[in-house]
């Protein structure tokens, strides 16, 4: 998929011929209601023979809306490989910023997406609203005399799939009703980092994940699979890797965490000597074991980490 990061690196591109089917938004998560839209593009740009295109924003516009913005699902990145894995051709990137934000919609559409992307039709969501006063609605742009195809909400349970609720479920802990709405296992990407080696210290060595963006489920220990990014395949053994994670603050050899402190998410994969330090990975979440605790001695927590590896190895060989 092709990635062009700001309007001047837009203008400085030479159009290839065939235009483009637009649809614009932030899509954190990529979820169900978002891969209805991606798939009217793509079926709406074959018709026409055009690229299917999706613009979004590297940051949450609410951060300079409001001045804080939401805790994200997916970070840039990480959209940018579902966006590709749903058959998008081109992502334009765009920072949100002062300019952006006071650009009225019909200039934005006319001159950067009509005259830049050389859109030749739209594709958006229900609840689409973008530009100065959010402007931007399907019915502003038919008044502009383009050509919009607006989808519908994607309803579970009663209540249309978003963003926001499947916000809430991860904050729930409800990684069930997330990947409902999500249409994919409650996922993360980061970099394997080095801990303080305490894990390795009680037999069970651990690596930390530095994450990319900002939700994870609540404190507690999970069934989790790694799974290596960039050049890695599911050909090479190292690519999915079975493991238990732990989300907190390491009660019984780290003490009380401080107040506002961060969580610690540090990975166990089990039956696996080689290094992955410095690899970047996606942490994909299978199920829920238990809350973090204190336990009164290290043998105590050795002990519950050992009950914790055997119900990971019974949980996964299930999914095998």
């Amino acid at each position: 998929m092709k990635v062009t990061r700001g309007l001047t690196a837009l203008a400085a591109e030479q159009p290839n011929g065939r235009g483009a089917v637009v649809s614009i938004g932030v899509f954190d998560g990529v979820h169900q209601g978002h891969r209805a839209i991606l798939a009217a593009n793509i079926a709406r740009a074959h018709s026409i023979d055009a690229t299917p295109t999706v613009v979004t924003f590297s940051g949450h516009p609410k951060k300079l809306l409001l001045g804080r913005g939401p805790l994200t699902l997916t970070s840039l990145d990480h959209r940018l490989e579902l966006f590709a894995g749903a058959g998008i051709e081109h992502t334009l990137v765009l920072d949100f910023d002062e300019d952006l934000r006071s650009k009225s919609a019909a200039n934005f559409v006319q001159r950067d997406l009509v005259g830049g992307l050389q859109a030749r039709a739209f594709v958006l969501g229900f609840d689409s609203k973008f530009g100065r006063d959010r402007e931007g609605t399907p019915e502003r742009m038919r008044e502009l005399g383009l050509d919009v195809e607006v989808v519908s909400a994607v309803g579970q349970g009663g209540r249309a799939i978003s963003s926001t609720a499947i916000r809430e479920a991860v904050s729930l802990g409800d990684l069930d009703a997330a990947a409902r709405m999500l249409g994919r296992p409650v996922t993360v990407h980061g970099k394997v980092v080095h801990g303080n080696g305490r894990g390795a210290g009680i037999g069970f060595p651990t690596a930390n994940l530095d994450l990319d963006h900002e939700l994870v489920p609540p404190n507690g220990v999970y069934v989790t699979l790694v799974k290596l990014l960039g050049s890695h395949t599911q050909s090479d053994p190292r690519s999915v890797l079975h493991s238990v994670t732990n989300i907190g603050h390491r009660p019984t050899v780290a003490g009380d965490p401080k107040a506002g402190s961060t969580p610690v998410v540090e990975v166990h994969v089990l039956d696996f000597q080689g290094d992955i330090y410095g690899e970047r990975a996606a942490l994909e979440f299978v199920q829920y074991l238990r809350p973090e605790q204190r336990f009164e001695s290290i043998d105590a927590l050795k002990q519950a980490i050992r009950k914790d590896v055997e119900s990971a190895r019974k949980r996964l060989a299930a999914t095998d």
